[in-house]
């Protein structure tokens, strides 16, 4: 769940990037269910049919990526992404302040070469077709740009806040 406190829901800025990480977790959520009925229905007809359907694994494949690259997004807007940086904040804040700003950085570059390769990946692939589904192949690269995208957009958002004083990077 994504908490607000009541100091960033009069911020503009925040509601609407607070509300893009609430719709990429929501669109998972769906999609994550949407997971567990497909496979259900693989095990249906593999057991109890005879019959497997052969487009299950190609369409949760492309759902895992989308569940995946939503998700890392929301992780970067929430803080709850994977970082190690019990050091950092065990340093007194001369050393600390600037490590804060290097991890931002450093997702924030990350960010972008994820939404550029991304972007170029599913352009790359828009053209052929997912075998057994009968859709662009793009579509299973598109989440890592969106991903990046959002991402860069959580980060400099982090970023202003951080220049303000006020921590993004503490719980």
């Amino acid at each position: 769940m994504l908490l607000v406190d009541e100091r960033k829901t009069r911020d503009p800025a925040y509601r609407v990037l607070h509300a893009l990480a609430t719709v990429c977790m929501g669109i998972a959520g769906v999609q994550l269910v949407l997971l567990i009925v497909i496979f259900g229905w693989l095990v249906w007809g593999r057991y109890v049919l005879n019959d497997t359907p052969t487009w299950v694994e190609q369409l949760a494949l492309v759902l895992v990526v989308w569940i995946t690259f939503l998700g890392g997004a929301t992780g970067v807007w929430t803080k709850s992404h994977l970082s190690v940086d019990f050091m950092r904040e065990m340093m007194p804040s001369a050393i600390a302040a600037p490590l804060r700003w290097v991890a931002l950085v450093g997702v924030l570059l990350f960010s972008i070469a994820l939404a550029i390769y991304g972007t170029e990946l599913t352009m790359n692939t828009w053209a052929r077709t997912i075998p057994m589904l009968g859709f662009a192949e793009g579509w299973r690269a598109m989440p890592m740009a969106i991903c990046g995208v959002l991402s860069a957009l959580f980060t400099l958002y982090h970023m202003a806040e951080h220049a303000r004083g006020r921590d993004p990077l503490k719980g």
